[in-house]
């Protein structure tokens, strides 16, 4: 199945070092990240008991991790909820878009699971590193025809924002039966002030080339289409050392591994593409995968780790580094060692 933008020419392919593999935390999923002011990276997983915990032991909702250490060797501590969690979680739902903003964690709460997760998206906000979260008065609604939204990670703190804006990438919505792709494959992009992040009135809302944009969420339009569809959830970064935005979401269908990943030089684009596969990491892990995120504190231009999640296995806290296989006008190809599993797509595509 083609890809739907071009084929990068910063980022020509990407080497997966799969010896580098680390699974744990069974039974916990989705595990988005963001790299705090205190050194760490907060994680949050659905369903499950975190760090040493199971499927059933530990088991909450929403529960948020502290992970602490170098790519190549780190813990994993329950921070908020799991098994011997340091404080108990009181809340029922997901998240995949928390970021940490000076001393602050924000993270976009969708109500408990499954589909209920589209019925809205609320900016929760904890100012004690996870301690404790609670509600602003920032919502965005089904109705509104968003959901599901991801914030763009930068670097410890949000140092290195190319402004002093937050981005955040919203799901179009057009299939809300079940959690699967999302036909037309339309990803909208919203910005507001580090100030303004309460206040959803002054929330913008890309409307255009240029950039343009527009307070009123119906001027929107996309700032990313696949016509293969894209995935109920997503992850953006910056690369500082690459220049280059990162997106990674799933296309053409759900938990099977079917990846995407995507570079820009700026959050609207405009998008080529970096990985179109249909079996992420198979046959090292099973194709079972759907969502994947770079962890900021641990990526340095071309080396990286990717932390990931699926169903089955994979239901899990999961890493595997690599490095991105650069132009030969851009900075030296650093790869890892080991048993090294070459995915180079770059112009083949």
């Amino acid at each position: 199945m083609p890809a739907p933008y071009a084929a990068s020419a910063q980022i020509l392919g990407i080497d997966f070092n799969w010896a580098t593999h680390k699974r744990q935390a069974p039974g916990s999923d989705n595990w988005p990240i963001t790299w705090a002011d205190d050194g760490h990276q907060y994680s949050h997983w659905g369903d499950g008991g975190g760090f040493l915990g199971t499927n059933d032991v530990g088991r909450v909702s929403f529960g948020v991790a502290r992970i602490e250490g170098v790519g190549s060797s780190y813990v994993g501590i329950n921070r908020y909820g799991g098994l011997n969690g340091e404080f108990a979680s009181s809340l029922d739902g997901k998240t995949y878009g928390i970021v940490s903003i000076g001393g602050v964690l924000y993270c976009w709460f969708c109500p408990l699971s499954d589909v209920n997760g589209y019925a809205s998206a609320t900016l929760y906000k904890s100012l004690d590193h996870s301690q404790s979260w609670t509600a602003t008065s920032t919502q965005f609604t089904q109705a509104q025809g968003v959901g599901i939204p991801t914030i763009c990670q930068f670097g410890q703190g949000y140092a290195g924002a190319r402004d002093g804006y937050v981005y955040h990438y919203f799901l179009n919505l057009t299939d809300t039966a079940a959690l699967g792709i999302q036909t037309g494959g339309q990803i909208v992009l919203a910005r507001c002030l580090i100030a303004d992040l309460e206040t959803v009135a002054t929330y913008e809302w890309y409307s255009g080339a240029g950039p343009t944009w527009s307070t009123n969420i119906a001027a929107r339009v996309p700032v990313f289409t696949d016509p293969n569809g894209v995935g109920w959830n997503l992850s953006v970064s910056y690369n500082a050392g690459l220049g280059r935005y990162l997106l990674m979401t799933e296309h053409s269908a759900s938990f099977q591994g079917k990846i995407g990943i995507f570079d820009a030089p700026e959050p609207w684009g405009p998008w080529t593409t970096v990985l179109y596969q249909d079996a992420f990491g198979v046959p090292t892990i099973t194709g079972d995968t759907f969502f994947w995120n770079f962890a900021n504190k641990w990526n340095n231009g071309t080396n990286f780790v990717l932390v990931f999640s699926g169903i089955n296995t994979n239901d899990s806290w999961n890493t595997v580094e690599g490095s991105f296989v650069v132009d030969s006008n851009g900075p030296p190809v650093t790869r890892s060692s080991g048993d090294l599993t070459r995915r180079q797509f770059g112009r083949l595509i």
